[in-house]
This record gives C-alpha cells, sequence and structure tokens, in this order.
C-alpha cells in the first residue's frame, strides 16, 4: 500500500515549527540548534549551534484532553478538533520561541507578552469551543476547563553530569510528584525535580517529577537541553541527547516491566494460561503517516510524528470504522484486521528520510533514517486471576503517553531493553546502548481491564485500565485478553565521546518532547472478527497456545 496516501488533506497543520531546540550547558546559558538548517543540510548530523543569552527554555502547557471525563457523543468530533488545534497552538509558540532569541535576550519580558500571553488567549478560546460544543450535545463539567489555558515558560536548569551512570546503578525511586501508587517506587526512574536537565548526578534519573504539579503538568522542559550534547542534540537539534542513553551492561538489574503501577504484565502460571499469537509483519510496505484516529480524527498531522502501520492497512485520521472494519490486513490470519500503530525509532545518522520536508518529519524535527524492526511480536495472553472475556470490535487502547516528558508519568508504559538482557534490565528513560550482538528492544503490555460497556472514552484512557499487582481488575471492570507487543530492531550503538552522542537512535515524538525514551507508546483499535476473537479468548480461557 506504500506510505498510506490521503484521501483528502487540509491540515491545521504546523507548517514553522521549532525552529531550534533550547539546550542547557554549564553556566545557566543555552544552546539553540537550529533543526531548520539541520533538518535540510546533507550532513544534518554535524549540527551547527550558537549561544544566545536567554532564560526560557520551553513552554509547559496543561494538557487539556486528560482533563476531559464526559464527552457526549455528539461532541466528539468538535472536541477532538479543537484539541487537535490545541496542539498546533502550542508547537507554534515553540517556532516562536525558537525563532525570536535575540529579541528574548534583549527583553527580559519578551517570553511572557509576546508568546505565552497570546498562547493563553489563543488557548482560552479553543479551550471556550472545547466547552460550548459539551453543552450543546448535553454534557457537562466543563465550565472549569479555562483555568487549564495558562501555559509556563520554564527557565533552563544548569547541566549536571549528564552521561554517567554512577556505576552503572539505577536509581530507584520514581515519585513522580508523589503519585507512587504502591509499587511505582522502584521503577528505575528518579523523577524528582529536573527531568529536563538531565540527570540528577546518576545518570538514570528521569527527573521529571514535579510530576503533576500545575494541574496535572509535570515541571518537564525543565533545562530542555539536557545537558550534554553541544553538537546540537541530535540530527534535528531537538534531541536525543548523551544523557538519553546508558550502557545497558553497566545497569544495575531491573527487569520489572511497565512504569510504576501501568503496564503490568496480566498474566501468570494462574488463571487463563493460553496465549493468542498474530503474525502481521514488521511493516515492510512501509505504511506510514502522521495521524492518530484514535485521539485527532479527522485531522491530518494529529499525531505530529510518524507511525508505523501493522495489521490494518487503512488507518489514517478519516478512515471509519466500517472502512477499517473492510479493510484490506498485513496479518497472516485474514481473521485479524485489527490495527497495530506505534512511533517509528529512528538512526539519525544524517540521512534524509522521505518525510524530510513534511508536517510531522523534518519539519517537526522527526528526522533520519527510519528503522524497521527486525520482529514485531503480538500476542494476547490472559490473566492469572480468571477466565477473560472478548473485546468489543472498534475498541480503542493507546498506552503509554506521547507527551510524558511534559505531562509526567501518570500514563507513560515503556520498556526499553536488549536481546539477551531482557530478564535483567528494562529501561524507562533511557535508550539502552546494547553490546555487540545484541538488538534494542521495546516491549509494551497493555491495559487488559475494560468497563464492559465503552469502546472509548472522552480522555481515551477511563473505559480500560491495567491490572492491579495481583492481576484483579480495579472498579468492576472486566478482564480482556492482554495484548503485549514486543519490538526488535538492530540498531548500530550509539558512542558517547565527551558528553555528546554519536549516530543516536530515537523515537519520533512531538517537537516539545525532544525524542525521549519516556515518551514511547503504542495504539491498537480491535477489529478482529467475531468468529476470531471468540477462537482467541477459548484458546486463552482452556490454556492452549493458538495462532
Amino acid at each position: 500500500m506504500g506510505r498510506n496516501a490521503r484521501k483528502r488533506r487540509s491540515p491545521l497543520a504546523v507548517r514553522a515549527v521549532a525552529a531550534s531546540a533550547a539546550l542547557a550547558i554549564g553556566g545557566g546559558g543555552l544552546v539553540w540548534a537550529n533543526f531548520y538548517a539541520s533538518a535540510h543540510e546533507e550532513n544534518g548530523a554535524q549540527n551547527q549551534t550558537k549561544a544566545a543569552a536567554v532564560q526560557i527554555a520551553t513552554i509547559d502547557c496543561p494538557d487539556v484532553g486528560q482533563k476531559l471525563s464526559n464527552v457526549p457523543a455528539g461532541a466528539r468530533a468538535g472536541v477532538d478538533k479543537e484539541l487537535a488545534n490545541l496542539d498546533n497552538q502550542i508547537t507554534e509558540a515553540y517556532a516562536r520561541l525558537a525563532s525570536t532569541r535575540q529579541a528574548q535576550a534583549g527583553d527580559p519580558g519578551f517570553v511572557q507578552n509576546a508568546i505565552v500571553g497570546p498562547l493563553k488567549d489563543k488557548r482560552f478560546a479553543a479551550i471556550d469551543r472545547i466547552r460550548i460544543n459539551i453543552k450543546r450535545a448535553g454534557g457537562s463539567g466543563a465550565d472549569n476547563l479555562g483555568q487549564f489555558a495558562q501555559c509556563t515558560g520554564v527557565a533552563a536548569a544548569p547541566q549536571t553530569n549528564a552521561g554517567q551512570a554512577n556505576n552503572g546503578g539505577q536509581n530507584n525511586g520514581q515519585n513522580n510528584g508523589g503519585q507512587n501508587n504502591g509499587g511505582q517506587a522502584n521503577n528505575g526512574q528518579n523523577n524528582q525535580n529536573n527531568q529536563g536537565n538531565g540527570q540528577a548526578n546518576n545518570g538514570q534519573g528521569q527527573n521529571n517529577g514535579q510530576g503533576q504539579n500545575n494541574n496535572g503538568q509535570g515541571n518537564a522542559g525543565q533545562g530542555q537541553g539536557n545537558a550534554g550534547n553541544a553538537a546540537g542534540g541530535g540530527q534535528g537539534g531537538n534531541g536525543p541527547v548523551a544523557a538519553d542513553f546508558v550502557d545497558i551492561t553497566k545497569v544495575q538489574g531491573n527487569a520489572q516491566l511497565g512504569v510504576g503501577a501501568n503496564g503490568l504484565p496480566a498474566n501468570g502460571n494462574s488463571g487463563s494460561t493460553g496465549s493468542f499469537t498474530t503474525k502481521c509483519g514488521t511493516n515492510g510496505n512501509k505504511n506510514h503517516n502522521t495521524d492518530n484516529v484514535i485521539v485527532a480524527p479527522g485531522v491530518a498531522n494529529g499525531a505530529h510524528h510518524l507511525h508505523d502501520y501493522v495489521g490494518n492497512q487503512s488507518n489514517d485520521a478519516f478512515a471509519s470504522d466500517q472502512e477499517l472494519a473492510a479493510a484490506q490486513s498485513s496479518c497472516q490470519n485474514q481473521g485479524d484486521k485489527s490495527s497495530y500503530f506505534w512511533p517509528v525509532l529512528r538512526l539519525q545518522n544524517g540521512t534524509q528520510d522521505f518525510d524530510q520536508n513534511n508536517d510531522g518529519g523534518g519539519k517537526e524535527g522527526n528526522v533520519g533514517q527510519i528503522l524497521q524492526a527486525s520482529q514485531a511480536q503480538i500476542k494476547f495472553v490472559g490473566n492469572k486471576k480468571g477466565n477473560v472475556v472478548a473485546m468489543p470490535t472498534a475498541l480503542r487502547i493507546i498506552t503509554g503517553d506521547a507527551k510524558a516528558f511534559v505531562n509526567g508519568n501518570a500514563n507513560a508504559n515503556v520498556n526499553w531493553s536488549c536481546t539477551g538482557f531482557e530478564n535483567k534490565v528494562q529501561l524507562k528513560d533511557k535508550y539502552p546502548i546494547c553490546p555487540q550482538g545484541s538488538a534494542v528492544v521495546r516491549t509494551t503490555d497493555f491495559q487488559s481491564c475494560w468497563d464492559g460497556q465503552n469502546i472509548d472514552s472522552a480522555n481515551h484512557r477511563t473505559h480500560v485500565s491495567f491490572v492491579q499487582a495481583d492481576g484483579t481488575c480495579a472498579n468492576g471492570f472486566k478482564a480482556i485478553p492482554q495484548l503485549q507487543v514486543r519490538l526488535v530492531y538492530n540498531v548500530p550503538a550509539p558512542k558517547l565521546q565527551n558528553g555528546t552522542v554519536v549516530n543516536p537512535y530515537a523515537v519520533d515524538t512531538f517537537p516539545e518532547n525532544l525524542h525521549k525514551p519516556i515518551t514511547d507508546h503504542n495504539d491498537f483499535i480491535n477489529f478482529f472478527s467475531q468468529n476470531t476473537m471468540n477462537q482467541m479468548v477459548n484458546c486463552i480461557n482452556t490454556g492452549k497456545k493458538c495462532q
């Protein structure tokens, strides 16, 4: 099918985004890496940078979509459009922040007066349209959304020992702004106070942790620059940086999957012990787009980053459920027309891929060679407490958070490792540097508790939930098959040299999220035939291994 030719394109899209990203350096200054230049130069990996005496590194805005709990069906389309508009406004504000360095240096109030203030006005208008949409459709609870219009300019923090692994130890203790949630304290992320400035002397702490301050917004971006990459922070100038990588052979063992209570395996040696594997390929036909039909239906470039798609071959922003149900599938079992999609992984080696000049691609800092996974293992498993029930057709599940760098870790769900190390080390806020002969692995265990009624929810989260530590589903939710995705990539090992990283790899992200590993995420829409879904449930509940 190729790169998902569009039926109709009317992007709200960003034409100029994040022309440069601010990188914190010692002494409190900033390095600004212009990725308009590097994204279009032949030798983009050799980024040119220049210092600017400014104070504000990034802009931190509340995620309005995560505040919505009750959006009537009749308001969904309008609300989704305005949420996508809010994303575009933030992206445009970053472009403004990046392109006015001299003005900022000469006027301490410039960012507030020329960027943050006007952004608040635009956001308030969009949020008010959300309120009106909800009210007209008979909904309630949206009257106080205006409080989330205010964004904050966040100053860069000083550099601290980026890339130092503290004898390989992974500092346990993700505090996440006080949200321990039982067990979240030992997932290997030290989310105390400075996610943005890199690693607080241990090279492993993501330090995002203002957690859910500012109405759920972690004070991420504090030091957008993530100290340590004087060459500009990746091929696109907006990350990753040396502090985002660690030699996996030097990391203290910690094989817990997921982030805190998110992403725990549902299966075990009891209950429903079977499994169902579906083989859908590794996107060898290069089916890509920058849409997200779950969170931004009808909006081109709603994801602001590129996705790999396997399974359903018709997934784009404009696809209806009827079109998805009738689509072609890359899965061997043609009873599976489900859509599985995730952000692409890129090698930032100076290569300019097909989307170099596209929205969601090079225009938004997502640059480099797109890597195809060598393996994409898609498996559904049971629940260690008992039987599972069938998923409803068109059930949507988003796992992980593409904005976790700025949102905090409440919805994060990510695992990075290397073949040969998966039962020893699972990283959350670090990309692994794998030894020779070992491949990079991304693993995701999805939510597997369903409310028994809805195929989606206002914030695309609350209709499903993760199992609890003992495997039970809370709040009367029903156990459904848990989707477990394992992606393997043959990636040349990056090299850390003098505080910089050479030939890094990274997932695509929203521009302001700087290609942080914590932003990895995965998406699923169920379009198994009823017969195949019933077969899956039977296999899982009777302990069989099926495919």
